[in-house]
């Protein structure tokens, strides 16, 4: 099992979660978010072992690729109403695809099977009113719905209380959990003993 901490903002904060050694690190680029990085933001120097990847929603392929080149992005998040053309334009551009699926009790997980050959992950994140996340989990149950064999990210509403339930669904595909607002101060600066303590949480199941 991988994490990621998504939504980074600040500086300081991103050394700080940077030295617990995430898989990956999520920086959005969706202006109306929270956690929205403006032209000014910078990333210090990250460990190589530090997937960065990059946050857009409905943005154009060479605003992404703008981006990723600036910081050095080796995955694309995708969170809007991309086409699995878009997704095949970024892959042969070299990054690596995250496409974004928001569920509920009524998604009907066929909608992602036009995207099995052009991405390398999804992501199923809790439906809201509007784009990105809610803060809120959705039944985990709807999980053994998903049939694919290509790895996905589990977000939406995962904290310090349901995070080991989290980590023990036993989905084949299940790669990676998407830490985010559960494990904020405020948005964009998290906790990190909080995020220390999730980690440890998962080093104790891979050791069972």
């Amino acid at each position: 099992m991988k994490l990621k901490v998504c939504g980074m903002k600040e500086p300081v904060n991103i050394q700080e979660v940077a030295t617990l050694s995430p898989d990956f690190m999520g920086f959005i680029f969706y202006e109306p978010s929270h956690r929205f990085v403006d032209k000014d933001f910078i990333i210090s120097q990250l460990d190589e072992a530090i997937e960065r990847v990059g946050v857009f929603v409905n943005s154009d392929f060479d605003f992404m690729i703008r981006q990723a080149d600036k910081f050095n992005f080796s995955h694309i998040q995708l969170h809007g109403h991309e086409t699995p053309e878009l997704c095949h334009r970024l892959k042969l551009a070299g990054l690596k695809i995250i496409k974004a699926f928001s569920v509920d009790s009524s998604f009907d997980f066929k909608k992602v099977n036009s995207f099995q050959s052009v991405v390398d992950f999804f992501l199923f994140d809790t439906k809201g009113d509007q784009y990105g996340g809610t803060g809120k989990s959705f039944n985990w149950s709807l999980l053994d719905k998903y049939k694919l064999s290509t790895p996905f990210f589990l977000s939406g509403g995962l904290n310090p209380d349901n995070i080991g339930q989290a980590m023990s669904i036993n989905h084949p595909a299940l790669f990676a959990l998407d830490l985010n607002s559960g494990f904020e101060e405020r948005p964009g600066l998290k906790n990190v003993s909080k995020l220390k303590s999730a980690f440890g949480k998962l080093k104790s199941v891979t050791k069972v």
